[in-house]
C-alpha cells in the first residue's frame, strides 16, 4: 500500500488510495482467476460500487465500509435476471454500466477475439491459435435490470420484475435488446455503415469494433468504442430503446433523422474509449490504446457534450476536448499491468478508476485490490 502511494504522487493530480475488498467464496473465475485482476468497470450508487470482470456472466457489488475502504461483497448471477444467448457458458465480456430510469443497465464488448499463443506450445501450433478468430453470443448483450433501493438501508440491490418504487402503478422488468441472429439488432444495423462495416470482422484487440464504455442520459444511449479508431479519431454511438412487442426484449428506436442511432467523433490523440460518464451536461471519458499495448491512459472532458450531440452528429477537435489528467500504467517489468478500464463519478468533485490485470503494488491482500481517486 505504501508502495502505491509512492508511485502516484509523482503525478500532477495526485490519485487517493481507495481499497477494495472481495468475499474469497465467490471471487474466482471458471478459468482460476480472481475478479479483482480484470476489473472492467465501475458504478457507483449511494454507498454501493457495482463491478464487472470481464470473463464472468457476474455482478459484484461491494459497500462502502470506510472513508477509503470498500467491502461486504455480494455476487450476483445475472442469467437469473436475463436470458443470455449462451447462460453460463461464455463470457459476457461485460465493458460498461450505468443507471437510469430505476434500471442497472449494462453492455457487453459486441467484439470477436483472436486466440493468444502459448508458449509451451509447438511454434506452428502458435501461429495456429494466432489464426483463429471467434465470436460469442454472450458478449453481444445490452440490458437493463430493475435496481431496488431499500428506502430505510439504502441497499440497493437487483430484481428481475418489481413495482416502480416511485409510480405504483408502473411495473420495472429485466430486458435485453432484441436477437439477430447470433449477434442483435444493434450489429444489425450498423453491419453496412461506412465508417465501422470494414471493422466488424477483425477482433477487438485488432483495432476492430470494440465497445467499452456506457452512459445514459434523458433516455439517450451513449456507448463509446475501443475500436476503431479512425487516423486518430474515435467514436461515440448514440441512440435509443423502447420496450419490443415481446415482454422481455427491447429494440432500436428511429430518431428524428430517421436513423437507428447517431455517430460522434472525437479526436483523442489516437486513443480509442474505455469508458463514457455523464455528469451534468458534460461527458467524461476515459481513453486508452486501442489494441493491446501499453501506452497512454488519460481521462478527457467533452464539454456541453449532452446539449451539443442533441443537435446531430458532432466532430470534436482535440482543442476542444479538455485533457484532465494522465492515469499510470505499466511498463517494462510491469508490461501489461494496471490497464485502466473502469471510470465512475465517485462525488461531486472526484472520479474513480479501476484497473484490468493490477500490479502486485496495487494488492494488498490475497483478495483486496487499490483503485484510484482522482480530484476533477
Amino acid at each position: 500500500m505504501g508502495e502505491h502511494r509512492i508511485y502516484n504522487m509523482t503525478m500532477k493530480n495526485p490519485a487517493i488510495p481507495l481499497t477494495l475488498t472481495f468475499d474469497s467464496t465467490h471471487s474466482i473465475t471458471a478459468t482460476g482467476k480472481h475478479v479483482r485482476d480484470g476489473l472492467s468497470t465501475v458504478l457507483r450508487t449511494g454507498d454501493y460500487l457495482w463491478l464487472s470482470c470481464d470473463e464472468q456472466t457476474t455482478l459484484e457489488r461491494l459497500k462502502k465500509t470506510g472513508d477509503h475502504t470498500f467491502g461486504e461483497h455480494v455476487h450476483f448471477d445475472l442469467t437469473e435476471y436475463l436470458d443470455l444467448p449462451d447462460s453460463k457458458n461464455s463470457e459476457i465480456d461485460i465493458e460498461g454500466l450505468a443507471v437510469s430510469g430505476g434500471y442497472l443497465w449494462l453492455v457487453g464488448s459486441h467484439s470477436l477475439k483472436r486466440k493468444k499463443p502459448r508458449k509451451e506450445d509447438p511454434v506452428k501450433k502458435q501461429i495456429e491459435r494466432l489464426a483463429k478468430v471467434k465470436g460469442e453470443a454472450n458478449r453481444y448483450l445490452l440490458a437493463r435490470i430493475p435496481l431496488v433501493q431499500d428506502v430505510t438501508t439504502g441497499e440497493y440491490t437487483l430484481c428481475k420484475e418489481c413495482t416502480d418504487a416511485d409510480d405504483a402503478s408502473k411495473t420495472l422488468r429485466a430486458a435485453q435488446l432484441i436477437s439477430a441472429g447470433e449477434k442483435n439488432q444493434l450489429m444489425e444495423a450498423i453491419q453496412n455503415d461506412i465508417h465501422l462495416a470494414h471493422f466488424l470482422p477483425i477482433p477487438g484487440k485488432d483495432n476492430g469494433f470494440d465497445i467499452e464504455g456506457l452512459s445514459i442520459h434523458e433516455g439517450r444511449v451513449f456507448v463509446g468504442l475501443r475500436g476503431p479508431v479512425l487516423r486518430g479519431w474515435a467514436m461515440v454511438l448514440e441512440f435509443e430503446l423502447e420496450d419490443a412487442a415481446e415482454v422481455g426484449f427491447l429494440q432500436l428506436k428511429t430518431n428524428a433523422e430517421g436513423t437507428f442511432y447517431k455517430k460522434h467523433f472525437l479526436h483523442l490523440a489516437g486513443q480509442g474509449i474505455r469508458e463514457l460518464r455523464a455528469k451534468g451536461d458534460d461527458l467524461y471519458i476515459l481513453a486508452g490504446p486501442s489494441m493491446d499495448l501499453d501506452g497512454t491512459i488519460a481521462v478527457y472532458r467533452w464539454p456541453k457534450a449532452m446539449s451539443s450531440s442533441r443537435s446531430g452528429e458532432q466532430v470534436v477537435h482535440r482543442k476542444e476536448l479538455e485533457h484532465l489528467f494522465d492515469v499510470p500504467h505499466g511498463s517494462g517489468p510491469t508490461s501489461g499491468q494496471d490497464k485502466a478500464e473502469g471510470l465512475a463519478i465517485y462525488d461531486d468533485e472526484h472520479l474513480l478508476v479501476v484497473f484490468d490485470s493490477p500490479t502486485d503494488a496495487r494488492k494488498p491482500d490475497e483478495n483486496s485490490v487499490v483503485a484510484d481517486v482522482y480530484k476533477i
